[in-house]
């Protein structure tokens, strides 16, 4: 331990670089009064005049080297929002990797520009842009440098084209979408990145250490000469209309005819009221319901776009899966959707505090009475980059209520060490029933994090105590401490032999002990003693992965398998192939093998894809599990298929089926998505499910259907 410590060491003590920046380090936006004829072409006479930058420096292939291919970029403004102009040249456009035209794209795998902008410049907090050469869009909010929310979807669009020189772009982003200061001379953060997958290139106008990406706020330029801008429309109101057929195998047939609204207030530039009433989600693209193999309940992500803008501003985690606040716990019951009556959300910044407050009231459901929800989170900046903070939550009806209380507090810096990444942090929090206090109920954890290139180090512990219980939260398990440890050491020394980067894990486990006795409960640890990612994008991992588990009730896998109670020592291998996905076909592959508990495990994993032009995009993911025990074998299928057709930038059609025969679960979902101008949205939504083993199925016969067809039209005054 002694020398992998010093290891450790030595190795922190030899990467120390410095931010990089490059003059220009700023743009000035041009403020313009003639009408824009926004095609992508950059042919009116003030792009010229507009200020350019064309200092990109590459991040990868080539750390420090100048960007491969000339990229220049200008930004104007008038009162509705920004413009940004990109000239993206290429020597030889036959070379350009682009292969989706739907809206939030994957874009690690094609060729793209990134727009990031910090109107705060807080070194916090920011927005991402993203287009490919096709005008596919895709964003996310910025939580810090390496989170984000990519559910999150802004008022804002691209044009682009392409020609013999390259591809060009035009981005309008409307001021409508940002939070910013109500001054009236303003200085923003701004980077750009451009990526070239044929190059495996990663280039940056400003901040390009490998030690930082595209959302370090810290490390970016600025963006000046902004003036006198404001919301020209403090108020958008987006009423909705939904027709629909429904079918349940025991409830019948029924039609139903719904219609609700948002209304969003823009309070100040940086302050926002939410107000919704009767909100649906029909929209939303159904759960994938995953084979589970464990003895703990799946938490399924956030896609409702109602509790994605703005997300950052109530998060509180205690930890893995422990959330203080779980935003599926409202409008959700036993996985059906509960009306909701009206709701608010107010969130932003007033001076350097942060706050979120929620507010929704729950129609009653089945036994559950009309239920309210209330959230209120705070933080106090402090310094550059840290804060102070706490939570509230209460959940209330006439059975009886549930409150959260807590505190944190987070240190982090881009300096340590000189430019290094360095996170510590500690949260503490009580729940109380009908707002008595309770014994044994009481969450906290400390942490620090060293999330660096060469190096990613995270250790944390913390406590659950058994009479714990956010209702408005989620708990991955309850009554415990826990230790987590996680170490990766990722050298880049053989990259003249096509090897871009080592992946060395010596560890990464958690320990979790019953906090009541104190006896080990679960222990789960995985090392790689060998991987890579090479040059070309393709990567490979061999794993070794040691588990235990206490069981002390038995453990029913199926409804005839059953792992009686028992301590289990678990050695598993895994080995991991994955092709790079910017090829036109890729593929992974994953073999997992050793201990399950009584037996042992086989899993296959296999996805692939296949891009089959920018129109049509699939993608299809297996999983196979063989568990062979004593008490009999069990063999599981998983199945998902993912088919996206894109007519254009605003109109796709896209489909997922899944399968899991665990559950028997067979479901269709279809999903037509039509955007006619940007901010409102037509859907027309089939999904069909069916409940029986694949071989008993009858597709004439599902036990559910759902069709509907919703109109939202986004209104600004």
């Amino acid at each position: 331990m002694r020398r992998i410590a010093s290891l450790i060491f030595l190795l922190i003590s030899v990467e120390i670089t410095f931010a990089q920046h490059s003059d220009p380090s700023y743009l000035r936006a041009m403020r313009i009064t003639q009408k824009i004829n926004f095609d992508g072409k950059l042919t009116e006479p003030f792009w010229q005049k507009a200020m350019h930058i064309s200092n990109f420096t590459q991040r990868d292939l080539h750390y420090g080297q100048p960007a491969s291919e000339r990229t220049q970029v200008a930004v104007v403004y008038n009162k509705r929002g920004l413009y940004f102009g990109i000239w993206c040249y290429q020597k030889d456009p036959s070379t350009i990797v682009a292969k989706s035209l739907s809206v939030d794209f994957d874009y690690d795998s094609e060729d793209n520009f990134q727009i990031m902008l910090s109107p705060f410049d807080d070194n916090r907090t920011g927005y991402l842009f993203v287009i490919n050469p096709y005008g596919a869009r895709a964003d996310l909010q910025i939580f810090n440098f390496e989170d984000g929310n990519k559910d999150w979807n802004g008022v804002w669009d691209a044009k682009t084209t392409v020609t013999d020189s390259g591809w060009f772009a035009e981005v309008f982003i409307d001021f409508s979408t940002l939070q910013f200061k109500n001054d009236s001379v303003h200085t923003w953060a701004l980077n750009f990145e451009r990526d070239i997958v044929s190059q495996n290139e990663q280039a940056l106008w400003q901040g390009w250490s490998r030690d930082k990406s595209i959302m370090s706020v810290e490390a970016a330029g600025k963006l000046i000469g902004l003036k006198n801008i404001g919301y020209v429309h403090r108020f958008e109101l987006k009423p909705y209309t939904l027709i629909g057929y429904q079918y349940d195998e025991n409830k019948g047939v029924h039609f139903p005819i719904k219609a609700g609204a948002d209304l969003n207030v823009n309070i100040t530039p940086s302050l926002k009221l939410n107000l919704t009433t009767f909100t649906d989600f029909a929209q939303v693209e159904v759960d994938r319901i995953p084979v589970n193999l464990t003895r703990f309940s799946i938490y399924y992500p956030e896609k409702r776009q109602f509790f994605l803008e703005g997300s950052n501003y109530f998060n509180y985690s205690m930890g893995y899966r422990t959330d203080i606040f779980y935003s599926r716990q409202i409008g959700i019951e036993d996985g059906k959707q509960v009306p909701i009556w009206a709701g608010a959300r107010l969130f932003g910044k007033i001076g350097h505090s942060e706050i979120g407050f929620l507010n929704m009231q729950e129609a009653p459901i089945d036994t559950v009475p009309t239920t309210n929800n209330t959230v209120f989170r705070y933080k106090q900046e402090i310094g550059k980059q840290s804060y102070i903070g706490g939570i509230i939550t209460n959940r209330i009806n006439k059975n009886g209520s549930n409150q959260v209380f807590g505190v944190d507090a987070e240190y982090r810096t881009a300096k340590f060490l000189k430019n290094k990444n360095l996170t510590l942090g500690a949260k503490l929090a009580t729940s109380l029933e009908d707002f008595k206090p309770q014994k044994q109920a009481l969450a906290w954890r400390i942490y620090a994090d060293y999330p660096n290139d060469l190096i990613d180090n995270f250790i944390g512990i913390g406590s659950v105590e058994n009479n714990f219980d956010p209702q408005l939260g989620f708990l991955y398990r309850t009554n415990y401490d826990d230790i987590i440890w996680h170490l990766h050491i990722s050298p880049r020394f053989l990259e003249k032999y096509g090897i871009k980067r080592l992946l060395f894990k010596p560890w990464g486990f958690i320990l979790y002990r019953t906090h009541t006795t104190g006896k080990l409960e679960s222990f789960y640890n995985e090392s790689r003693p060998i991987g890579a990612v090479f040059n070309t994008g393709d990567r490979f991992e061999f794993n070794v992965q040691q588990n235990f588990d206490r069981l002390d009730q038995p453990f029913a896998l199926t409804d005839s398998v059953v792992i009686p109670v028992g301590h289990y020592w678990m050695h598993k291998t895994e080995i991991q192939l994955e092709s790079f996905q910017g090829r036109r076909i890729w593929v992974f592959f994953l073999y997992n093998w050793g201990g399950f508990y009584t037996g042992h495990i086989h899993t296959i994993e296999v996805q692939a894809g296949w891009n089959v032009n920018k129109n049509l995009n699939l993608h299809e993911e297996y999983t196979f599990n063989k568990v062979i025990l004593p008490q009999g074998t069990v063999i599981t299928h998983e199945l998902a298929s993912y088919l996206n057709l894109a007519f254009t930038t605003k109109l796709n059609l896209s489909a997922f089926v899944q399968y899991n025969s665990l559950e028997n679960l067979m479901i269709y979902n279809i999903r037509l998505h039509w955007i006619p101008q940007v901010g409102s949205d037509f859907y027309f939504v089939v999904t069909t499910g069916y409940d029986r083993p694949i071989h008993q199925v009858e597709l004439l016969k599902p036990y559910t259907t759902a069709t509907v067809a919703k109109l939202v039209y986004r209104i600004t005054f």
